[in-house]
């Protein structure tokens, strides 16, 4: 009793060193983000090509300053991150599983960086150049730049969890929960469930729902075809 005892509490130690490695790497980011805050916020403006912006309040530019520090902290900390959530589990892990966790994490990450880029790259631009585009002679667009970095965040932060799909229907293929069978099966509920998902993740509009919406029916179709490699395989072996 007292052995097991002292493993909790072992345990406890080792999550709670972990954790504050995690939050001191997660200041030092976003302190080091912020002197280069000027160069990060020119980034965050490339997609939006000949569109000014404006802050409506004395607090809102500097308070958008912190959470983009904040948020890119988040990121160049995200290595850190993962070794330590990887040291914190590794001992409770046989061989196998810890290639697969490992593996796992990786690509997760891959796919995420992947979504993220497709989205900056392709989908915001087309999406503002859109809106842009309804202006009148009247009306010119004049955007607020609190809003552009709720609008630019949701769709980046979307289409970077979209984009996990392959790498979950892997893991659920690979610890036998749901055979190929059943993803095709349950298509044409998924492709439903997928556009009311857009819906809820992407700004309240059409065009970036229905840009979020295809990819992840594509994405959906090629999960399909990952798990019937990964289940064939296991099946023969």
């Amino acid at each position: 009793m007292e052995d097991s005892k002292f493993t909790i509490i072992e345990h406890l130690d080792e999550l709670r060193k972990r954790i504050i490695i995690i939050v001191i790497s997660i200041l030092i980011g976003t302190g080091s983000s912020y002197i280069f805050i000027e160069e990060l916020v020119d980034i965050i403006l490339k997609p939006a090509v000949d569109l000014d912006f404006i802050y409506i309040s004395p607090p809102e530019l500097f308070l958008e300053y912190i959470k983009i520090a904040f948020v890119f902290g988040v990121g160049v900390s995200i290595p850190i991150i993962m070794l330590q959530t990887w040291l914190f589990i590794k001992p409770g892990l046989k061989k196998k599983e810890k290639f697969f966790i490992l593996f796992s994490m990786i690509m997760g990450l891959i796919f995420f960086v992947s979504g993220i880029s497709f989205a900056y790259f392709i989908i915001t631009p087309l999406t503002l150049k859109f809106f842009a585009n309804m202006s009148l002679n009247q009306i010119s667009p004049l955007f607020s730049f609190s809003n552009y970095i709720k609008f630019i965040s949701s769709l980046l932060v979307s289409f970077g969890l979209v984009f996990e799909l392959p790498m979950i229907v892997i893991l659920l293929t690979q610890l036998n929960l749901v055979t190929p069978f059943v993803f095709k099966k349950y298509r044409k509920i998924v492709i439903l469930i997928v556009f009311i998902l857009a819906s809820l993740l992407t700004p309240p509009d059409v065009i970036s729902q229905i840009l979020l919406g295809v990819p992840m029916a594509l994405l959906y179709e090629l999960s399909i075809l990952f798990s019937v490699i990964l289940y064939n395989r296991k099946q023969k072996s």
